[in-house]
């Protein structure tokens, strides 16, 4: 991690030609003699030929072009620069444009969800009321559960539950959320506001559990991670080498980029470990298997440009979770984190560009996203960056992912909980000015996450 493919004249001395054939020369010494060549060239005497007063008309038509032709001269002297003028401002704006620009605010969600900690009381705040309201148990149903759970970042339904309000403290201004008999209807479309529920329950439900560290210790530019740090982090071995990073999404399910596994022959030569954070502790035999690894099927691996950048491997056997086996959160639906938001981007990497070997320790680093405007500017990736990618790191370089890095996470803290933002992809160089790291953007494929792994 750099946290970081003319002619030459020729001359005849010595030969003495006439100017012009047929012109004698002047012999040394002789006397000068002019020599009409009018006939012989055709020659004229311009306005000279001419009588008086058409002498006159000549010479009046040759002062207006040649004013015309200086006034075209300075005409075009002038445009020249002005343009030169105009080049040097786009120069420097452009240079200016390389810059972030200050953040602004986006437009809150139509419909926002919260599970209460303390109880795992269900909220949902709708755009067109103030404040949370709890959740009526009436119409609930474990599929709305699932489908709450998916919109939240998680990948299923841990368990849901009837609460009676008169065995939990609600304030008497508390208002409240009944479901609409349209299950079919989007989430913002299905809520009705109440002032109090019908059956005197509410709705309690908890998902399955992701993002959170054990530990709260603090790649070139990056540091040392310690254990339990980043319980996601995966290192993947082919065979004996170690290849690339990935992420645990769920006891069975690792997220990767798709071009660290979309040539591989053997499946059964991987090997993935989780919770290690020196690559010396490893021991090949020990790591989990994997089963099957699904592309996402629009990506095509190009020579500069990888798009759609993803891929999932399930593991033949789950992974038990502890204190530093855990999985990542994937982003909320709708979800976008703005330009500057600081994230962490983790991995065994180099940490020297352009050196085939990585760091034994895993490094980690705080880099900022950068917007997809500005990284797709003529001064940075000149628009190869698409709506599946995202950029983060430095303007001036610095922290940055590099070679071995691919497949890791990028993640950012959003309330307490760690979201998976990107995906460890590619870029230009490591750690360059105006070459910041380019990731997979994993909210750009959600849809397809939940439809992989739930469909398992």
């Amino acid at each position: 991690m750099n946290l970081g493919d003319q002619h030459d004249l020729e001359e005849h001395p010595g030969e003495e030609a006439s100017p012009v054939p047929g012109v004698p020369v002047e012999e040394p010494g002789g006397p000068m003699e002019r020599v009409e060549f009018q006939e012989e060239f055709n020659f004229h005497d311009g306005c000279w030929t001419f009588p008086r007063r058409g002498r006159r008309v000549c010479i009046l038509f040759m002062t207006i072009g040649l004013m015309a032709g200086i006034g075209v001269g300075i005409w075009l002297l002038v445009l020249l620069f002005r343009t030169n003028a105009l080049l040097k401002i786009l120069q420097q704006e452009s240079i200016v444009s390389c810059t972030e620009k200050p953040l602004t605010p986006t437009e809150s969600k139509s419909v926002s969800f919260r599970i209460n900690t303390r109880d795992f009381l269900l909220e949902v705040q709708v755009k067109a009321w103030p404040g949370w309201l709890l959740v009526c148990h009436e119409g609930w149903s474990p599929a709305l559960g699932t489908q709450i759970c998916e919109h939240l970042g998680h990948l299923r339904l841990s368990y849901h539950k009837g609460v009676n309000l008169t065995d939990i403290k609600v304030s008497n201004s508390q208002e409240f959320a009944q479901l609409l008999p349209r299950l079919g209807s989007h989430l913002e479309e299905i809520w009705q506001h109440r002032n109090s529920c019908a059956l005197g329950q509410v709705v309690s439900l908890k998902c399955s559990e992701c993002g959170v560290q054990h530990l709260n210790s603090r790649v070139l530019g990056g540091t040392s991670a310690v254990p339990g740090r980043w319980p996601w982090q995966v290192s993947m071995f082919k065979g004996p080498q170690y290849s690339c990073g990935g992420s645990l999404l769920a006891p069975s399910w690792v997220v990767t980029a798709a071009h660290c596994v979309y040539r591989l022959s053997h499946m059964s030569r991987w090997r993935l470990f989780v919770g290690i954070v020196n690559r010396s502790d490893i021991v090949l035999h020990m790591g989990a298997v994997v089963e099957k690894i699904v592309l996402h099927p629009s990506f095509r691996n190009h020579r500069q440009r990888h798009d759609y950048d993803i891929a999932l491997l399930k593991l033949q056997t789950p992974l038990n979770f502890s204190n530093t086996v855990r999985a990542v959160c994937l982003p909320e639906m709708q979800q976008d984190f703005p330009q500057g938001s600081k994230c962490w981007v983790s991995g065994w990497g180099s940490t020297v560009p352009h050196r085939g070997y990585g760091s034994d320790t895993l490094q980690n680093a705080l880099v900022p996203l950068i917007s997809s405007q500005l990284c797709n500017s003529s001064c940075m990736y000149k628009g190869m960056i698409t709506p599946q990618m995202l950029c983060a790191g430095y303007l001036d370089g610095r922290t940055d992912a590099c070679q071995g890095d691919s497949g890791g996470p990028l993640v950012c803290l959003d309330r307490g909980i760690w979201r998976l933002v990107g995906v460890v992809s590619w870029g230009w160089d490591c750690g360059k000015r105006h070459r910041p790291g380019v990731y997979t953007k994993v909210a750009a494929f959600l849809d397809w996450i939940h439809h992989q792994i739930g469909g398992e």
